[in-house]
């Protein structure tokens, strides 16, 4: 796909420094641009690679000002960062709308539908009652259960596992190795110390837009739905557990795990390798660090957390209560100083 430096600006509403003809036709790191391809710069760490590049053109800021002789054309836009996440969006999209038809061998239940533009992968499996929506995309050996329902320009990538009753809005992405709707992790302790299953009957909805990373998991509500709301992203490996909400907008890294029960604000930060033990509610806009544990609610909007160390629970529990009183006896230590 070939496209001008002027059909680009007009789709990134920038400027153009150079001739606005010149034709690209991939997109390229700065560091390794070759003729026909187009870059980025908006870190000033790499601007020394823009006056070596060879790409066609180079996406910058309006405001940016070369200190040295360049050769390639420059597209001005507010935000080079953004203006290049749009143009991977729209190869992205493109790409995935070439995918239609019907791979096969691949299996769909007669009671099952599929909207126009659709893709099914060789190898892939669509229960019974599914209802997918136009241009879904199910990718090679992907599973899908009974009753599932996938909105419209969903993709869902090779070997994605889509259980029974599961609801995926539109504009989502599943990637590889992701399961949703597997069993949540529910265990009845007995008195003979073994434990007893609880069935889980929910199921799991997502929203629109929201993305799943490789092998995440987000498991099926015991009643009622785990929720994850509009626009939420999902890392790689995160682990979501039976009747979570996430809020809408939320960004969770990898390796985070969240306990059953759980609501997430909106527009919350949670990064790798964080937990968050059940029945907690997490404020809006809270941000918590990697490697961070939360033990209880946080109920104050905007919040930043960050630390913790696992040790007996009685010693942390005591060197807890004088770690969070630090600072205030330093100021009594300080006081007494000057007295004396």
């Amino acid at each position: 796909m070939e496209f001008s430096l002027e059909q680009l600006a007009g789709i990134l509403g920038g400027t153009i420094d150079g001739d606005p003809s010149l034709k690209v036709q991939r997109l390229d790191k700065i560091q390794e641009g070759q003729p026909g391809g187009i870059a980025f710069l908006a870190n000033e760490k790499y601007e020394n690679f823009f006056y070596k590049t060879e790409a066609t053109a180079v996406i910058v800021s309006a405001d940016f000002i070369p200190s040295k002789p360049y050769t390639t054309a420059l597209i001005r836009v507010k935000d080079p960062y953004t203006s290049f996440t749009t143009l991977l969006e729209a190869y992205q999209q493109l790409h995935q709308a070439s995918l239609v038809g019907i791979e096969q061998p691949s299996y769909m239940d007669e009671s099952s539908s599929m909207g126009e533009l659709g893709y099914r992968g060789a190898f892939s499996y669509i229960g019974k009652n599914c209802i997918l929506g136009e241009g879904v995309k199910i990718h090679a050996h992907t599973f899908i259960g009974d009753r599932v329902k996938i909105g419209d320009g969903t993709v869902i990538h090779p070997g994605a596992k889509i259980c029974s009753d599961t609801q995926v809005g539109k504009q989502c992405v599943i990637h590889s190795g992701a399961v949703l709707g597997a069993d949540g992790f529910g265990f009845a302790p007995q008195e003979d110390g073994s434990y007893k299953t609880i069935p889980q009957i929910g199921n799991v909805i997502l929203e629109d837009q929201v993305s799943i990373g490789a092998n995440s998991t987000i498991d099926r509500a015991t009643m009622g739905s785990t929720l994850l709301c509009k626009g939420v992203k999902i890392d790689n490996q995160v682990h979501i557990a039976h009747n979570v909400v996430v809020g809408a907008h939320t960004a969770i890294a990898a390796q985070t795990g969240i306990a059953g029960s759980t609501t997430i604000g909106a527009y919350c930060i949670i990064a790798g390798k964080a937990s968050i033990v059940g029945h907690l509610k997490i404020a809006d806009h809270t941000t918590i660090g990697g490697n961070t544990g939360v033990t209880k609610s946080i109920k104050k909007s905007g919040q930043t957390l960050f630390g913790f160390l696992a040790m007996d629970l009685k010693d942390f529990l005591r060197s807890y209560s004088i770690f969070k009183n630090l600072d205030d006896l330093q100021k009594r230590i300080q006081q007494l100083e000057k007295k004396g």
